[in-house]
C-alpha cells in the first residue's frame, strides 16, 4: 500500500491522538461530572418565546448500550438533550467546548441565518471556550425533526463519529392534526460506534475512512434494542433520526406498514404507505404505525445494504480493513437483519384511523439557473486519494457556487463513481424532481439526497432568506472531510 500523504495523516493520527488522549482520563475526572449523566436524553423547550440552554461537548465515561463507555458527549447523555421550540421563538445555546480538540455546532435542517452566531460552520471553537449561539425560529418555519452535531471540516466524522448530536424539533401545525396528535410520540436517535472490550473508542484505519466508518456497536436512544409500547388507542408515531456518521439503515417492522407522514424539511401532503425506510446519514423521518396485528412484539430491524460498489473490490481498493463498509471492530459485512428496538402492545384496538390529508406541499416555480455536480474519487496530484465535487477537492477560500437570494435553482447532481453518496446542502430545503429521468412519486421537501453510483438525480431548491457563506456536502461525513464538499455564497 502506498504511504499515506500529510493531509490524511494528520486526519488520521488526530482520531488516534483523540483516542489515546482519551484513554488517558481518570476515573476520578469522570465521578466529577456524574450530575451529567443519564440514560435518557433530557428534554429543553421554549418557554415565553425562548430556549435557553447550557449545553457542553466533553468526554465522559456513560452507560451507552447496555455497557460503560468512554465517548464523546453533550451534556454526559448519548443522544444530547433534545431541544424543542416553535416557530418565532429565540433560541440561546450557550456552548462550551470540553474536547482536546477545537469544534462548533451545525444546526442541520434548520432556515436559520447562516452567518455570526447562527448556524454559521466556519466558527472555530478552540477547547475551554465558550461561545454563545444565538438566533431566531422564522415565523413560517415549518414544523420538523432537526437535529444538531460538529461541523468543523477535518474533525466532523470523527467527532460525530465519537457521539455528538441532538435532536433539535420545532412544533407546529403538523402536531395539531387530530389523528397525528392522539398517537404516541415517540423520537428514535440511531447511532453507531466503534468500541474496545473496555468501551474505549477504536482509532479508525485509513481504508475505512475512505468508505466511511462503521462502528461494531448500533444504539437506538443510546440503548440497545429498547422496546416501545403503543398503549390502548393504537397508533405510534414514531420520530426517527439516522444520525450515524455514515452508516445507512434499511428500515422494516415486522408485519407492519410505515405511513411517512414526514421527511426532512416537514409534512408530506398526505400519508405514504411503504413496507421498507431507507435513511441515509442525517436523513429523517417521521411516520405512523398502526396497532392492528395480534398483539405481542415485533421487531424493528436493520435490513442488508451495500453502498459499497462491488467495482471497489475488484480494482483491490478493498483490504480486509476495508470488508464490511468501513466497519471497524468487524471483518465481513453484515449479511442478517440486525433488531434495533421492538414496537409492542398488549391488546387488540380499533386503532385510531390514519389522517387522510397533512400539509400541502405546493409546486416550486420553473428555475431560473440550471447547475451540475458531479461526484466522484480520484487521486489528486500532491494530495493523494480525495472526494470530488466536478473534479475538486474542497479548498476553504474558494467560492464554488454564487447563487442569487430570492431565486429558484435546479441541481442536477450525478455520481460517477463506485459509492453512494448522500447529498446534503445548508439552510434551504429542496424538492427531489426526479431520479435517472424518472419523476419522483410524491413531493417532499428534503435537505438530504440519496444519490447512488450511475445515477443522476434532479433537485429544486428556493435560495430565501438568507444571504452569506455556507456549504453543501456528501453526508458520510469521512468523504466530506475528505474533499466532497463545496462553499455556497447567497448574494442579496
Amino acid at each position: 500500500m502506498k504511504p499515506i500523504n500529510r493531509r490524511k495523516f494528520l486526519i488520521l493520527s488526530s482520531s488516534s491522538a483523540l483516542a489515546t488522549l482519551m484513554a488517558q482520563c481518570s476515573l476520578a475526572n469522570t465521578q466529577e461530572n456524574q450530575q451529567f449523566f443519564s440514560s435518557y436524553p433530557q428534554i429543553n423547550q421554549s418557554k415565553d418565546g425562548i430556549l435557553e440552554v447550557d449545553l457542553t461537548a466533553n468526554y465522559n465515561q456513560i452507560n451507552l448500550g447496555n455497557k460503560q463507555a468512554y465517548v464523546l458527549n453533550y451534556n454526559g447523555q448519548i443522544p444530547g438533550p433534545r431541544l424543542e421550540a416553535k416557530p418565532g421563538d429565540t433560541i440561546r445555546i450557550n456552548f462550551t467546548n470540553n474536547l482536546p480538540q477545537p469544534t462548533n455546532l451545525h444546526y442541520h435542517g434548520l432556515h436559520i441565518p447562516i452567518t455570526g452566531n447562527a448556524d454559521n460552520v466556519f466558527l472555530h471553537i478552540p477547547p475551554g471556550d465558550r461561545f454563545t449561539y444565538q438566533f431566531q425560529i422564522p415565523e413560517n418555519h415549518p414544523a420538523g425533526i432537526f437535529w444538531y452535531h460538529p461541523h468543523l471540516h477535518g474533525l466532523v466524522a470523527e467527532q460525530l463519529f465519537g457521539g455528538l448530536a441532538g435532536l433539535f424539533v420545532v412544533r407546529g401545525e403538523l402536531d395539531e392534526i387530530p389523528e397525528v396528535k392522539a398517537a404516541t410520540e415517540q423520537f428514535l436517535v440511531l447511532q453507531d460506534f466503534a468500541l474496545d472490550q473496555q468501551g474505549n473508542m477504536l482509532p479508525s484505519q485509513e481504508l475505512s475512512i475512505m468508505t466511511g466508518r462503521e462502528g461494531n456497536l448500533i444504539t437506538a436512544n443510546g440503548q440497545f434494542s429498547p422496546n416501545f409500547t403503543i398503549p390502548a388507542q393504537g397508533l405510534l408515531r414514531l420520530r426517527i433520526l439516522n444520525a450515524s456518521t455514515s452508516r445507512f439503515y434499511r428500515l422494516s417492522l415486522e408485519e407492519h406498514p410505515f405511513y411517512l407522514i414526514a421527511t426532512d424539511g416537514g409534512a408530506l401532503a398526505e400519508p405514504v404507505e411503504m413496507s421498507e425506510l431507507l435513511l441515509t446519514p442525517g436523513e429523517r423521518a417521521d411516520v405512523l404505525i398502526q396497532a392492528n396485528r395480534e398483539p405481542r412484539k415485533y421487531r424493528l430491524l436493520n435490513l442488508p445494504y451495500e453502498r459499497v460498489g462491488m467495482g471497489m473490490m475488484g480494482r483491490g481498493m478493498m483490504g480486509r480493513g476495508m470488508m464490511g463498509r468501513g466497519m471497524m471492530g468487524r471483518d465481513v459485512p453484515e449479511s442478517q437483519p440486525q433488531v434495533l428496538a421492538t414496537v409492542s402492545y398488549n391488546t387488540q384496538v380499533a386503532a385510531v384511523p390514519l389522517p387522510k390529508k397533512l400539509i400541502p406541499v405546493p409546486a416550486l416555480p420553473e428555475p431560473q439557473k440550471i447547475r451540475r455536480f458531479q461526484m466522484n474519487h480520484g487521486m489528486i496530484p500532491a494530495q493523494g486519494m480525495a472526494f470530488l465535487f466536478n473534479g475538486q477537492p474542497y479548498q476553504p477560500e474558494r467560492i464554488d457556487t454564487q447563487v442569487q437570494l430570492n431565486t429558484v435553482e435546479d441541481w442536477e447532481l450525478i455520481n460517477t463513481g463506485m459509492m453512494d453518496h448522500p447529498f446534503h446542502v445548508h439552510t434551504n430545503a429542496f424538492q427531489v424532481l426526479s431520479r435517472n429521468g424518472k419523476a419522483e412519486p410524491y413531493r417532499a421537501w428534503k435537505d438530504v439526497v440519496l444519490v447512488r453510483p450511475g445515477e443522476t438525480v434532479l433537485i429544486r431548491m428556493p435560495l430565501r432568506d438568507f444571504t452569506g457563506k455556507t456549504v453543501y456536502h456528501c453526508h458520510i461525513l469521512d468523504h466530506e472531510d475528505l474533499g466532497m464538499m463545496g462553499n455556497l455564497e447567497i448574494k442579496a
